[in-house]
């Protein structure tokens, strides 16, 4: 690896000078893997205090992959100007974190591997979609079960309340369900609303394929489900990943009932989440590679 190749990790909130210890096991794989370490404050980036939350990334360092708590798409590309203004770059640009990070951007090259979907925007704090434009915005999808999500996260822990709607064409349940999540996320929302149609997978738990530079480095069990590790076939979305063309990025897959594997979600690699006790030291090494190309 270069020199000028590194890994933006996000600082311990309570000792600036050190990595999060969330991401320890992150930062022992990328120094393994010859990767030099700078620190972010993620705090003062979520503040708006750009280049107090890069103060501590030495000048003309870059290029960098950032590793570390999502950070809300706006946000990424403050940071992505903030280290520029320090002579550095991310590996991953803000349009390219947009892209992984919020359904609208993945969906086209994922069609027919992922739920069927659709979405409008919706910004935090305003009041949710009346029952008559959800059923506009629902009719697409026809009759059937569905799912409430923003463009990057769903309430799965509140399932019944602000997650799954049994009929979407029950315009009175459906309003209730995305009123409850609209008012759960509150501030948090992310981009809009997102309606998929709802598909029954098996109990076997989703797995979490790493992808870098459109090769499948690390697949692991999903964060939520660490026990349990399915094997996913792949072909087909390694061919949708290269579509999208983008360097590190994340594919959640799961078992349909009918034995068809499908793309649950697609994330941003930089801030998807790994199962307790992976092991890392071949992602962060391929990681390494690709950043110094």
């Amino acid at each position: 690896m270069t020199e000028r190749s590194g890994f933006l990790f996000c600082a311990d909130p309570l000792r600036a000078s050190r990595p999060d210890p969330q991401f320890a096991e992150d930062v022992a794989a990328a120094r393994a893997a010859g990767g030099r370490i700078a620190l972010l404050d993620h705090d003062a980036l979520l503040a708006g205090d750009t280049a107090g939350a890069v103060a501590r990334v030495a000048r003309d360092s870059g290029p960098y992959w950032y590793r570390g708590w999502m950070v809300p798409s706006a946000r990424y590309a403050e940071l992505e100007t903030a280290l520029g203004a320090r002579g550095c770059t991310l590996l991953t640009d803000a349009v390219g974190y947009r892209r992984a990070h919020e359904l609208p951007g993945w969906y086209e090259e994922f069609d027919g591997l992922t739920p069927r979907s659709v979405w409008g925007a919706t910004a935090p704090g305003a009041p949710p979609p009346s029952a008559e434009e959800l059923a506009g915005l629902a009719a697409p999808l026809g009759p059937g079960p569905g799912i409430v999500k923003d463009f990057v996260k769903s309430r799965k822990h509140e399932w019944h309340e602000a997650c799954y709607v049994p009929e979407l064409g029950d315009r009175r349940r459906l309003a209730s369900v995305v009123g409850r999540f609209v008012e759960l996320q509150g501030d948090f929302l992310a981009g809009g609303l997102v309606l998929r149609a709802f598909e029954q997978f098996v109990a076997g738990g989703e797995a979490r394929v790493w992808w870098v530079d459109g090769e499948a480095v690390l697949v692991t069990a999903h964060p939520d489900t660490p026990d349990r590790h399915p094997s996913p076939e792949l072909p087909s979305v390694r061919e949708a990943v290269g579509r999208l063309g983008l360097r590190w990025v994340t594919t959640d897959l799961a078992l349909r009932e009918d034995g068809v594997w499908r793309v649950v979600e697609v994330g941003d690699g930089q801030v998807s989440g790994l199962p307790a006790g992976a092991e890392t030291g071949e992602l962060f090494a391929a990681l390494a590679v690709a950043g110094a190309r």
